[in-house]
């Protein structure tokens, strides 16, 4: 028998310990998947936004990997606290496979990035999942404009939430306190600013469609940013040929937005292009908006100061510039990449690969592709576990290692566990004449499952 711990219960973790139950070169492998939270599923429960169903119901088919009967979900059982170490982990399992993300968000680096109003669009995010490492922040309580920096996937989906009526949401899975904050939420206004031009916007064009299609929003495109984009002006130039099929279907419904004008609608979602953040600008000790500088292309495809600057207001500005990994204490980690070193997934301690030790995910390739880049990812980690498992397989284990990690001080939440918190949200929805809503404090039911464990 190989026993392996995965080490996150997201996608990537998920397709590693399916990966591993489903190939047949090494019989009767077992897999522990391990996660901090008492919740699996990782991103798609807390990163996905709640109106994007479809993706959310990715969550069945990662049900089905967990509930298999050579997998066990462990919650509640967090790498460097209560004694689960790494090389505690290596005590319990022949091998072990971490899956944890890119937790953390990067930086603008401007001065006043830190002030109350001023936040990362991962927190925003975070708060209107229930992610119970974030604080009851009323965030747009009280705001009348929203700046989001960036023009990715999330800074799309924070715009979008900002600028939905509350009873859109009724249907989705937003924890009322949250939800009850966007319904007494004044902001009218939503800009969402890139530095570079709309030909270089990370956003897919599925996502940016959506922002057309808000009852209660209209979109708002300045024709004048778009001419500065080379590849705008002219669809048959060459670096309009030259861009990838997205990029250009981007460009074709900003030019779309431009030329009809918008019709006049209760909130507003503005699209800048070519404004650089210097500065969080305050108020009262409070964030009071973002000044700019415009940018120009520089030749090369980057883009350079202009020496002009346009300030814009905001009593919300959240930062959506991207994710970075974060060490994990016990494991060696690239500053640079953000990225634990590896080959082939094979951790690496001082350029040699360490025995049973392994990534997959995030973690891994950095902050990189969509929820399905995940799989070929997790295979080829479980591909260099495989060619190792005869080495590995030789070392004794412990008979139980449930029992193990609750004599270190974990206090683990099981499948039955996480099955009686979805039943406590599916109640909570009933009672409020919702969908199933998400909790974001649980101590009652995991005292309840601690002392039945």
């Amino acid at each position: 028998m190989l026993r392996v711990a995965v080490i996150g219960s997201g996608p990537s973790g998920v397709y590693a310990a399916q990966a591993l139950v489903q190939q047949e070169a090494v019989p009767d492998v077992h897999v522990h998947v391990l996660d901090r939270l008492p919740c699996p599923y990782g991103l798609v429960r807390y990163g996905v936004a709640p109106d994007h169903e479809k993706i959310k119901s990715l969550q069945s088919s990662l049900r089905t990997v967990l509930e298999h009967e050579r997998i066990t979900f462990v919650g509640h059982a967090e790498v460097g606290a209560a004694g689960l170490t790494c090389a505690r982990l290596l005590e319990l399992y022949h091998a072990v496979v971490y899956c944890v993300g890119a937790a953390t968000d990067r930086r603008l680096g401007i001065p006043g990035e830190d002030l109350p109003g001023s936040y990362s669009a991962t927190d925003f995010v975070s708060w209107y999942s229930a992610h119970p490492d974030t604080s009851a922040n009323g965030f747009a309580l009280g705001a009348r404009s929203a700046v989001v920096v960036g023009v990715g996937n999330v800074a799309v989906d924070v715009a979008r939430i900002l600028a939905r009526a509350a009873h859109e949401l009724l249907a989705t899975d937003v924890p009322q306190p949250a939800l009850d904050v966007l319904g007494s939420s004044l902001v009218r206004d939503v800009h969402m600013v890139g530095r570079r031009g709309p030909s270089q916007a990370k956003f897919t064009t599925k996502e940016l469609r959506e922002l057309g299609t808000l009852p209660d929003a209209g979109v708002v495109v300045r024709p004048e940013e778009l001419a500065l984009d080379p590849a705008y002006a002219d669809p048959e130039s060459a670096a309009a040929v030259a861009l990838p099929a997205v990029n250009r279907r981007n460009v074709e419904v900003l030019r779309g937005w431009a030329a009809g004008g918008g019709e006049e609608r209760a909130r507003r979602i503005h699209l800048r292009f070519f404004l650089r953040p210097v500065e969080v600008l305050e108020e009262n000790g409070r964030a009071a908006g973002v000044r700019f500088e415009r940018t120009e292309p520089d030749g090369s495809g980057g883009v350079r100061g202009t020496g002009t600057y346009e300030d814009i207001e905001a009593q919300l500005v959240l930062r959506s510039v991207g994710y970075r990994g974060a060490p994990l204490p016990g494991l060696p980690f690239d500053a640079g990449s953000g990225t634990v070193p590896h080959a082939a997934g094979r951790v690496l301690r001082d350029g040699v690969p360490s025995p049973g030790e392994y990534v997959a995910g995030w973690i891994k390739r950095g902050p990189t592709g969509v929820i399905g880049t995940n799989r070929p990812c997790a295979k080829e980690t479980v591909a260099s576990l495989l060619a190792d498992a005869p080495a590995l397989a030789r070392r004794p284990l412990p008979d139980d290692p449930l029992a193990a990690l609750r004599e270190s001080g974990v206090r683990p939440v099981v499948w039955k566990d996480w099955q009686a918190i979805e039943a406590a949200e599916a109640a909570l929805g009933v009672s409020l004449g919702r969908r199933s809503v998400k909790l974001h404090d649980w101590a009652g039911l995991l005292a309840a499952a601690h002392g039945g464990s």
